[in-house]
C-alpha cells in the first residue's frame, strides 16, 4: 500500500530538482503539484511490485530513457522554434 508520507516525499524531492531547469506550467490544465502527486503515485505503485534487488536497475533504466525522451523533445521543440524564427 503506499503511504500518503512516500508521495508527499517524492514530490518535494523532485520538485527541488526543478529549480534548475523550471517547467512552463501556464499552458497546462493541470497544478504543478497534481503533476507530481500523479506521477509520484505511479512510480510508487510501480516500484511497490518489483523485488527490492531490481529497483536501482529499474530507477535507472527508467531515468535514461526519461532522459532520452527529453532530450529528443528539447530538440524537437528547439528545431520547431528555429523554423518559426527562420533560421
Amino acid at each position: 500500500m503506499i503511504k500518503k508520507e512516500d508521495v508527499d516525499f517524492l514530490v518535494d524531492l523532485a520538485m527541488e530538482c526543478e529549480t534548475e531547469d523550471p517547467i512552463d506550467w501556464g499552458l497546462l490544465h493541470i497544478t504543478e503539484k497534481q503533476a507530481y502527486q500523479m506521477m509520484a503515485s505511479q512510480l510508487l505503485e510501480q516500484f511497490d511490485r518489483i523485488e527490492k534487488e531490481q529497483i536501482v536497475p529499474v530507477v535507472l533504466a527508467t531515468a535514461t530513457k526519461l532522459l532520452v525522451e527529453n532530450f529528443v523533445l528539447n530538440l524537437q521543440l528547439k528545431g520547431a522554434d528555429n523554423v518559426l524564427k527562420g533560421v
